[in-house]
């Protein structure tokens, strides 16, 4: 063989070197956006077990008050169990919106009840599902912001080639439900004096 056979076989394998290797640059960065995705809904998902958790217990303290709105507590438990069957990421945030909007009726409500607003329990779980909801703010987020990466990633060239290889495709925001962006009706029973 020639040397110039040996340069252009030299140069031929050292392009498809470089190819692989770049190849390889960009599948491994598209894996760890990927995987960033699951680890951070995977965050998500513990805040939302922890607050379907402790809805029982503020559906039973309230229950205990006998005058309480039955239809919120209904609503609540509705919503509860559309988040027990959802699979995916968007019938979870769905699901989660419409408990989020349900605890904004409970406890807008319970201003009608000084008995039950002055209530241990009900202040207690109040407080630890008011701390939950700001830790699932905070970890939609991070959530939000690894599939925003993600998404421009894999559109991006030369990535959406590697990306159309391995058929990889959007992936779903977090996004709030319609139902959460309403504000809560509050009805205020004032005392009538004679």
């Amino acid at each position: 063989m020639s040397s110039t056979g040996i340069v252009v076989w030299g140069v031929i394998l050292f392009g498809a070197l470089a190819l692989l290797g770049y190849f390889l640059v960009i599948y491994n960065g598209l894996i760890s956006l990927k995987e960033n995705i699951k680890k951070s809904w995977a965050n998500i998902d513990v805040i939302l077990k922890q607050r379907y958790d402790e809805l029982p217990k503020l559906i039973s303290v309230c229950e205990s008050y006998a005058a309480f709105e039955k239809g919120v507590l209904d609503r609540l438990m509705q919503a509860r169990e559309k988040y027990f069957h959802a699979e995916s990421v968007s019938g979870k945030a769905e699901a989660s919106g419409q408990i989020s909007a349900a605890l904004k009726g409970i406890f807008a409500l319970a201003e009608n009840y000084p008995d039950l607003k002055t209530n241990n329990n009900f202040l207690q779980l109040q407080n630890r599902i008011s701390h939950l909801e700001e830790s699932l703010s905070d970890r939609r987020e991070f959530y939000n912001d690894s599939v925003n990466n993600y998404n421009i990633r894999i559109q991006q060239i030369p990535d959406v080639f590697v990306a159309n290889f391995l058929n990889y495709e959007r992936e779903d925001l977090f996004q709030v439900p319609e139902v959460e962006r309403q504000d809560v009706p509050i009805e205020i029973k004032l005392p009538q004096f004679n």
